[in-house]
């Protein structure tokens, strides 16, 4: 009995051990060179463990007991795609006052379920800048645990915020006391809340430094937190690492937050010549959500958007744009940013036509979600690009996207970390 327990064992170590070192190699027609902006003909990935090995041009794999082969012949490779500002449990189909009623678990729900849709979509890699009750970090470590399927994620946790700014909940009566888990006033209560977001799970950071087009009773130019608060959460952050994000939309408090040494600020609309000067000398990045105006103007009030809100996207829409046109212009970092959930999620690569229009080479745009957006996370060394020691994740389409960036709406085939998520060929 012991002498065949023991050559059970054996066959199990060896299959595990056969398994474990299993090798994956993809060829295509071509890959897309990220850093250079060349198209690599007949690539062929070699892939084990969940990172990429080498890549070579004009090979064929020899391959072993248990390797695979992915042949996608017809088709140009790319990195997987990078959002870095997407809202995971929001869903702009649903009116604002019915997600009034939402719990965090309902909310945790619909974030896995859009998690899924975003890979699918060729997005491997988002950061969600807020959520309640710390939702989208939970999903996260369900992915991670392999219990869901969806991208890698950075979650911010609750976003921070003044008491009525864009960042608390303003829609509820006084009598109610209701108070948005992330506002804090003044620099130590606001360290406070950097800590206690880290302390839930949170790998990255978002505050609110100005109004916005979705809150109600703010004005969307205007500063909200003082630069002594801003550079409180910074700091607090920035001491574990973390990348912050500050919702910025007015001028005075992009300045402030560039000054405060926020990574990225999103929205950016309103820039002027000294707001973009800074963004230069700080080499801060910033995160454009240029494309969803139309979805908004076209289906925010059957949707249930608020006339308020309405009038606010009206001010900031082409501001915003003329803004993004002069920060491009003057070779600002920027990076791939949609505010996905004000537009339907899994339509993130939409984005990218815009950015085009708006001034980006089809390269720029690309490059904004990828090597750029690896760069904000601190991940420039493992996510972003499809060289050896990366991560195996990989997006392949049937066209040619630096001659035309739409093909990008159009991913057939999604890999991440080696394992296949979508192959609709």
């Amino acid at each position: 009995m012991k002498k065949q327990l023991l050559s059970a064992s054996i066959a199990l170590l060896t299959f595990t051990s056969l398994s474990a070192h299993a090798t994956t190699y993809l060829s295509a027609k071509a890959m897309v060179d990220v850093q250079t902006g060349k198209l690599v003909q007949s690539p062929l990935i070699t892939i084990d463990n969940g990172i990429i090995t080498s890549v070579e041009q004009n090979k064929k794999p020899v391959l072993s007991k248990g390797d695979k082969h992915i042949q996608l012949l017809e088709l140009t490779l790319m990195p997987g795609l990078m959002d870095m500002h997407v809202h995971l449990t929001s869903d702009p189909t649903v009116p604002r006052s019915e997600r009034l009623g939402q719990s965090v678990p309902r909310m945790a729900i619909k974030a896995s379920h859009f998690a899924k849709k975003t890979l699918e979509a060729g997005f491997t890699t988002v950061r969600n800048v807020g959520a309640e009750g710390y939702s989208v970090i939970a999903v996260r470590d369900g992915i991670n645990a392999g219990d869901i399927v969806g991208p890698r994620i950075w979650a911010a946790g609750p976003s921070l915020g003044i008491t009525g700014g864009h960042c608390d909940n303003n829609r509820l009566p006084p009598e109610l006391k209701y108070t948005s888990t992330g506002v804090a006033d003044g620099p130590w209560a606001a360290r406070v809340k950097v800590r206690e977001n880290i302390k839930y799970g949170a790998n990255a950071i978002k505050f609110c430094a100005t109004g916005g087009v979705f809150s109600k009773g703010t004005k969307v130019g205007a500063q909200q937190y003082s630069y002594e608060e801003m550079k409180a959460i910074v700091d607090e952050a920035h001491m574990r690492d973390l990348p912050v994000a500050a919702h910025a939309h007015g001028t005075s408090g992009i300045k402030t937050a560039i000054k405060a040494g926020v990574d990225s600020i999103e929205h950016a609309s309103f820039l002027d010549d000294e707001a973009i000067a800074l963004a230069k000398e700080h080499g801060t990045w910033l995160s454009m959500d240029i494309y969803n105006t139309e979805y908004t103007l076209t289906f925010g009030e059957q949707n249930g958007v608020d006339e308020e809100n309405l009038n606010k996207e009206r001010q900031v829409s082409k501001k915003q744009r003329d803004s993004f046109n002069r920060a491009v212009k003057a070779g600002v970092n920027m990076v791939f940013g949609t505010d996905a959930a004000i537009y339907p999620h899994g339509d993130n690569a939409k984005q990218f036509s815009r950015m085009v229009e708006f001034g980006m080479t089809e390269l720029q745009a690309i490059q904004a979600a990828t090597i750029n957006s690896a760069k904000l996370l601190k991940m420039n060394n493992k996510l972003g690009q499809l060289k050896a020691g990366f991560a195996a994740d990989i997006i392949a389409l049937k066209g040619n996207p630096l001659e035309n960036i739409t093909e990008l709406e159009h991913i057939p085939f999604v890999m991440k970390a080696g394992q296949v998520y979508k192959n609709d060929l």
